[in-house]
């Protein structure tokens, strides 16, 4: 019987070791875009785009309460070394109680790109929460392009060339690109920890992609063609959760075009968002995530969601069990080492493109930590209910 249980906590361990091996593969055949050179600065200062033109790119934001978080991104989105002809951006305020409306209004009259702002409360049949949001957006936009991103994420001048640059390397077959996320914060043990696990995540959707089977992608930098978008019937059939604005299109889209995924492996198309600031945060937004999980469709995500949970507990279920059984405890020891190993192995890449090589040192830390975290978000979630920007769902 020990003899059983022995093997069976290593198997685990093994099969997501194999997983990661695979996947650190597919992360290293992500092509990087070359970016074209820099067009010579035309005299003067940079005019509004014209409103009769039609842009490439129509950048989505949905906004609630973010009227400290805002004049950022703005001021990044006026830096872009993209012609402000080639973009306009259109933000929809979802019935915030701060001053996000107004300082709207005024930034539309001063930016040197075409601005549009919609209020979900002017037009109450299109509801609430992000989807409403991006919906109500994308209502206004012109663009091919649908380019989303958040009210509280700071992007780099050439955030939108990097998004040209893969388009014009991968022709007409690609119907929706991924792009890369970072948290940032304070130097502390918990925003450093937060942001090793959504370093994973992170590289686990951009090797999924690379490997032809897209499992996640993150909706705070994320581009879709807009005839992909309708010929799915965008959010239909998922339109009722609050989460899930991302994958449940990925998921979509590789269903109705396989093969149309891509991942934008480019510095220049990173974007930074701050992490949660505290624990209870922390798991809110967790639980939010995790609580589309028992939605999903897609095989490819529940295996490796699945996968992912038991190699945790394979090994802290072993060393708990070796109290008791101790002939456990070396299998224990030995499934934690190659859970361990494969994260360290798979992770090292990810975290140089993201300059966070550092974190590194804290996996056995966060591996000690994520057994009953998973457990505790996993259940949380199947069981629904939580708070977020104000709002009680489930």
């Amino acid at each position: 019987m020990s003899n059983a249980w022995s093997l069976l906590l290593l198997a685990f361990p093994a099969l997501y070791a194999g997983q990661m091996l695979r996947l650190r593969r597919a992360w290293q055949q992500l092509p990087v875009p070359e970016l074209p050179p820099m067009p010579e600065p035309a005299a003067g200062a940079i005019l509004p785009a014209a409103a009769s033109s039609t842009p490439r790119f129509s950048v989505l934001v949905a906004a609630r309460n973010e009227a400290a978080n805002l004049p950022l991104l703005l001021a990044d989105l006026a830096q872009q070394h993209l012609p402000a002809q080639e973009f306009e951006v259109i933000i929809t305020d979802d019935h915030s109680t701060d001053d996000t409306a107004a300082l709207l209004m005024a930034a539309a009259e001063t930016t040197p790109f075409r601005l549009r702002v919609v209020k979900l409360a002017e037009t109450p049949a299109a509801g609430v929460g992000k989807k409403a949001a991006l919906q109500a957006a994308l209502a206004h936009a012109r663009a091919p392009w649908l380019v989303c991103t958040d009210a509280d994420c700071r992007v780099g001048p050439d955030w939108l060339r990097a998004y040209a640059a893969l388009l014009d390397a991968a022709g007409p077959e690609v119907h929706l690109v991924s792009g890369p996320v970072l948290l940032t914060g304070p130097d502390t043990l918990l925003q450093n920890l937060s942001g090793l696990e959504f370093a994973g995540l992170v590289g686990t959707g951009a090797a999924g992609i690379a490997a032809g089977t897209p499992t996640m992608c993150n909706g705070a930098n994320l581009a879709y063609r807009r005839t992909a978008f309708e010929a799915v019937a965008g959010y239909a059939g998922n339109a009722h959760l609050p989460s899930g604005d991302d994958e449940f299109l990925l998921h979509k889209l590789h269903a109705a075009f396989p093969g149309s995924i891509r991942f934008l492996r480019h510095p220049a198309a990173l974007v930074r968002t701050a992490g949660p600031p505290t624990l209870a945060a922390l798991l809110r937004q967790r639980v939010r995530w995790a609580s589309k999980w028992r939605h999903y469709q897609h095989p490819p995500s529940q295996r490796l969601a699945v996968l992912v949970l038991l190699a945790n507990l394979a090994p802290a279920a072993g060393l708990v069990g070796a109290f008791w059984l101790p002939a456990l405890l070396p299998w224990a020891a030995a499934g934690l080492g190659l859970k361990l190993a494969a994260d360290g192995w798979f992770l090292d890449p990810v975290l140089r493109f993201l300059g966070r090589r550092r974190w590194l040192l804290l996996v056995p830390l966060l591996q000690l930590a994520y057994a009953p975290y998973a457990l505790l978000v996993g259940l949380a979630g199947l069981r629904g209910g939580y708070e977020w920007k104000g709002r009680r769902a489930g």
